[in-house]
């Protein structure tokens, strides 16, 4: 498991950015579809919370978690994160009641409309361009460490699950 301090910092970087592209990685013949989501939440388990458009087919149809990536990013923010981890339908309305802290008429809508998906992060990759931008030398020894040993600058992997 992450260290407190690093989830934190995850928590932040999403909170920060938040909106993602979402894509379904499983190989099931019917998925939902790549969307870009915004975040409700990050809870103290490293799960984010956010909602989907409601696909046409019955819900029930699909799976009710799968292998899922979250790409998050911001125009004018100087890293960016790639995470993946499981997805999982939340269909039951009790618990949509328990997590989501909205007005009824969202909640209405997002029972109807929207279906809420909570995304447990296994991996998440940070990335910082800020250390790109510091001079010429800098830059060089990038290039070079970059073309030597494939090492990106300022990349951070944080595991949330033990390998096994």
């Amino acid at each position: 498991m992450l260290q407190a301090n690093n989830l934190q910092f995850l928590k932040e970087k999403i909170q920060e950015l938040h909106s993602a592209l979402f894509f379904n990685t499983s190989n099931a013949v019917l998925k939902l579809p790549n969307s870009i989501v915004s975040v409700l939440k990050v809870d103290e388990a490293g799960q984010v919370w956010f909602f989907v458009n409601r696909p046409e087919q019955y819900l029930h149809e699909f799976d009710k978690e799968f292998p899922a990536k979250l790409d998050f990013f911001r125009k004018g923010k100087w890293f960016y994160l790639h995470v993946t981890g499981k997805a999982f339908i939340v269909s039951d309305p009790e618990e949509l009641n328990e997590v989501v802290n909205v007005s009824d008429d969202v909640r209405r809508k997002a029972m109807s409309h929207l279906v809420l998906i909570k995304f447990k992060i296994i991996n998440a990759e940070y990335y910082d361009y800020r250390i790109q931008s510091s001079g010429a030398l800098q830059k060089a020894k990038s290039t070079v460490m970059k073309f030597l040993f494939g090492e990106k600058p300022s990349y951070r992997p944080y595991r949330l699950e033990p390998s096994y």
